[in-house]
């Protein structure tokens, strides 16, 4: 199956690629560094990236970002980002998609688990995780039989903690996450929020 991976060059995007490339012609894309070139906060963008995939068996995005900054610093300008960018990009990513995935086909969002655990400071993001969730479900009814849509929301990842200087052990490795993606290409699952866990 050919699968392509939006935010390939990146921690999960490496070890998803990885992960798969052994069953899967595993097509990347990213703003650079990639086979193919996509911002996904450009609907014009993602709709070219399309254009010159073509045909896929499955889409997983995890790209994507928002602003974490405590509320009473968040500009309107900090919003307009985070939804343009994580939250409509991913949105768009599913609208783009119909005519390019093989029917039956999968594609995985990411959220992330400030959606369901906020905390100071992820105002933006915990509304842009919450809604990717969201639309996910919808998606995932209005596209039944056409394209399957789930979502992974990985948690805190090991490296990502360590790269912090926070405490590693309380996360997951991204290698460990890598597999909840996996998961939603080999399984007939539809509508789901899949929680990374620690194997």
């Amino acid at each position: 199956m050919r699968v392509l991976i939006v935010g390939a060059t990146g921690l999960l995007g490496t070890q998803i690629a990885r992960l798969l490339e052994a069953e899967h012609e595993i097509v990347t894309a990213s703003r650079k560094g990639s086979d193919v070139a996509v911002d996904l906060s450009d609907k014009a963008s993602i709709a070219a990236m399309f254009a010159q995939v073509r045909k896929v068996g499955a889409v997983l995005c995890v790209g994507g970002t928002a602003k974490f900054a405590p509320l009473d610093t968040l500009s309107d300008d900090d919003y307009a980002f985070s939804l343009a960018n994580k939250l409509m990009g991913q949105v768009n990513l599913v609208r783009c998609a119909t005519g390019h995935v093989d029917e039956g086909g999968a594609i995985t969002l990411t959220s992330g688990v400030l959606a369901q655990q906020p905390m100071v400071g992820s105002a933006a993001v915990s509304i842009v995780n919450a809604g990717v969730e969201a639309f996910a479900r919808v998606a995932a009814l209005e596209l039944h039989g056409r394209m399957r849509v789930n979502v992974v929301s990985p948690g805190w990842v090991a490296e990502t903690l360590e790269a912090m200087g926070k405490d590693a052990s309380q996360g997951i490795a991204a290698a460990e996450v890598a597999k909840a993606y996996k998961r939603t290409i080999d399984e007939a699952i539809t509508g789901q929020v899949l929680l990374a866990a620690k194997s």
